[in-house]
């Protein structure tokens, strides 16, 4: 059976679309503002105790559109860097971008001086927003940059008195209210102090909206061109899966612990929640779990938004499994692959299971998901609505239903491209089909399983060998809690597996993990070498940086 055939058949039976969606908006400007117009006293987002709704959202927005304009003469196509950790500040930033016609340069605020000029300098960033904690960084790269203007906010402007106040005391005495330095920045607060009339931009489908820079795995990193229509043809994809709940999806909240800047949680909290009027709850640390825990502690949440190293780290603290879990109604994950046994955890400790997601940045990002009620454990769900996909060999032959081959994707969420690289955009989109670099394998219900990334592939003396299994087979024992699987050079196979193991258990080692993977895989699979780590490189969303175990490899054999 051919692949989209079974996905057609899997989608017409769990009442997907296979059409692309139409949506009642043409821009996430238009979406926006219904969602004012329509829910306007409405909660939109809640931050650091406070809830503003849609109306109050719209109007700092509106403010700062003015002062982005009329002061700082930002003009329709000019990059706008947003160097924050999820703030209210963030949205209002984002909305006033789109009441001008600016694109939104999303910036990790993790970044080194090297990541930030190479960002910067590539999309010719004119102004950025950063939170103080990261100016001093910020500031050290900006003489290598064409960067004009610079806002710095404190994570409590948005505050009312006395919680701000009373939270900048508290900031000043545990030292996370850094002293400034000396420079030509603004203080965001000034950017509300003005009247909130300017000349609106009526966008075009083809706009280009968001350049969301790609992590970099494979060279330099890119800047991926998102449009009005990828990311609007999105959010009605994904509206298309979620609409199946029991319950309209229709003013929810939602828990967002997942960095803005990432595009999973952007298009979720600046594009799904307006377009159900729904709120979000923005959790700015979620490495804190207590702080965590307790930001969420009094709300009675409907969808929570994760992945797999998030739901670990929260399961395991008490008062977290003490929440009221009554009206979780839909558990979202994506970004990294979730483990079995974590899934399992969760829907026990929880009540709900997780519907697993698939997508990467130059989809704006949804590929697939388990539509609720369908939700398949181990699986990357079902291609959503518009979406077609065929699988591919090494030689570019396409796959039957069950044979392992590269994703390949078409439909209207998929990218313009990435942003002055036409060579680069023409060995991922060839033929209208982006080539996703995963390794998967599509079942006769239509349903994709992804095998691993095309490039952290292992070969065993001609075997392909796929780390995300071997990981899945060791974290079912009771004493790892998170591990990692790389190639390693050897003479006689090629490449040997290693193995990266964080344990609970100090008793643990090297024998008992391969005794154990001796049970649960083939010879060629089990790994040659185990090393302990208290914990492995990661991403700031919670990836096991596969790369930098790989290049520490590297250096010792230099």
């Amino acid at each position: 059976m051919k692949v989209q055939d079974a996905v057609k058949k899997a989608q017409k039976r769990v009442g997907l679309s296979a059409k692309q969606p139409d949506l009642s908006a043409r821009s996430l400007l238009e979406l926006w503002n219904q969602s004012v117009t329509q829910a306007n006293q409405s909660p939109a987002f809640t931050c650091l105790g406070q809830t503003l709704s849609y109306g109050e959202v719209d109007q700092l927005a509106r403010r700062v559109a003015s002062y982005f304009q009329k002061q700082l003469k930002l003009v329709p196509g000019d990059r706008i860097a947003v160097q924050l950790p999820n703030l209210t500040q963030y949205p209002v930033v984002v909305i006033a971008a789109w009441k001008l016609g600016l694109v939104v340069v999303n910036t990790n605020p993790m970044y080194t001086v090297r990541e930030l000029v190479h960002q910067f300098n590539d999309a010719n960033v004119k102004a950025v927003v950063v939170l103080d904690a990261f100016l001093e960084t910020l500031t050290e790269a900006l003489p290598s940059t064409n960067i004009k203007h610079v806002v710095v906010t404190r994570p409590i402007d948005l505050l009312s008195q006395p919680r701000q106040m009373l939270l900048g005391a508290a900031m000043l005495l545990v030292g996370k209210r850094p002293s400034l330095p000396k420079g030509d920045w603004i203080a965001f607060p000034k950017l509300l102090t003005g009247s909130s009339n300017y000349s609106v931009h009526r966008a075009k489908p083809d706009d280009i909206t968001a350049l969301q820079y790609t992590g970099g795995t494979t060279g330099a990193s890119k800047g991926v061109m998102l449009t009005q229509k990828t990311i609007m043809s999105n959010v009605a994809q994904s509206l298309d899966v979620i609409s199946n709940l029991d319950t309209p999806i229709e003013y929810s909240t939602t828990v967002a612990p997942l960095p803005l800047y990432h595009i999973y949680a952007f298009s979720l909290c600046l594009g799904l929640m307006p377009a159900t009027k729904g709120h979000c709850v923005l959790i700015p640390d979620p490495r804190n779990i207590p702080q965590f825990v307790n930001a969420i502690k009094n709300t009675k949440f409907d969808i929570f938004c994760g992945l797999n190293s998030l739901f670990v780290a929260l399961m395991q603290n008490k008062d977290f499994l003490r929440l009221d879990f009554s009206n979780l109604r839909l558990t979202l994950s994506g970004g990294m692959a979730l483990m079995d046994s974590v899934a399992l955890d969760w829907q026990r400790a929880t009540g709900c299971v997780i519907a697993e997601g698939y997508g990467m940045t130059e989809s704006s990002p949804v590929i697939s998901m388990n539509p609720p009620g369908h939700e398949k454990i181990g699986y990357a769900g079902i291609p959503i609505a518009g979406t077609e996909i065929k699988v591919v060999n090494e030689e570019g032959v396409e796959q039957e239903v069950e044979g392992i081959g590269e994703l390949c994707v078409r439909g209207d969420q998929v990218m313009a491209g990435y942003w002055g690289r036409e060579e680069q955009t023409a060995e991922v989109i060839v033929d209208g089909w982006l080539h996703t670099g995963d390794i998967v394998k599509v079942d006769e219900e239509g349903y994709i399983k992804i095998v691993d990334r095309l490039k952290d592939m292992i070969i065993v003396s001609g075997f392909n060998v796929y780390p995300n299994e071997l990981e899945q087979a060791l974290t079912q024992h009771p004493d790892v809690a998170q591990c990692a699987a790389i190639g390693v050079a050897d003479s006689k196979a090629g490449e040997v597996v290693k193995m990266f193991v964080v344990s609970t258990n100090p008793d643990l080692n090297a024998d008992n993990v391969i005794s154990y993977c001796k049970e649960q895989m083939a010879g060629y699979k089990v790994p040659k070498f185990v090393e302990f780590r208290d914990e492995l490189p990661m991403t700031n969303v919670g990836k096991v940086l596969r790369k930098d175990l790989k290049a520490e490899e590297k250096a010792k054999t230099v």
